[in-house]
C-alpha cells in the first residue's frame, strides 16, 4: 500500500468515496474496501502521521474529529446496536495518515 492512502487517494479525489459527514477539516466516508459489513474511516483534512504525532496546535482538530467520530459512531450504534472506533499505530497502520475506523458487524476477513 502506498504511504498515505488518505491525502494521495481520497482528499486529493483520485479516488471518490462516499460521504458519511464532512466538516471544514474532516472527513467521515464509507470505507472502499471494508472488513465489516458497517466500515466507516474518520480522517483530517490535512496530513497528521498518527495519533502520536498530534501536537498542541492539532487541539483544535482533534476536537472537530472527535465530535465528527462521536456523531458517526452514535449513528451506526442506532442503526447496528453496537460499533467499535479504533485507529492503528506503527506496523498496524497501513497507510501514514491520522485515521480512525468506526465498525460494526462480523469481520469479513
Amino acid at each position: 500500500m502506498m504511504e498515505d492512502f488518505y491525502c494521495d487517494e481520497v482528499l486529493s479525489g483520485n479516488t471518490l468515496v462516499e460521504k458519511v459527514m464532512e466538516t471544514e477539516n474532516v472527513l467521515a466516508y464509507h470505507h472502499t474496501n471494508p472488513y465489516w459489513p458497517t466500515h466507516i474511516v474518520a480522517i483530517p483534512k490535512v496530513h497528521i502521521d498518527s495519533l502520536l504525532s498530534l501536537e498542541e496546535k492539532d487541539n483544535d482538530l482533534l476536537l472537530e474529529l472527535f465530535f465528527v467520530i462521536k456523531q458517526v459512531a452514535t449513528m451506526v450504534k442506532e442503526e447496528d446496536g453496537a460499533c467499535r472506533v479504533i485507529t492503528n499505530l506503527g506496523n498496524y497502520q497501513d497507510s501514514k495518515h491520522l485515521h480512525w475506523h468506526i465498525i460494526s458487524g462480523k469481520k469479513f476477513r
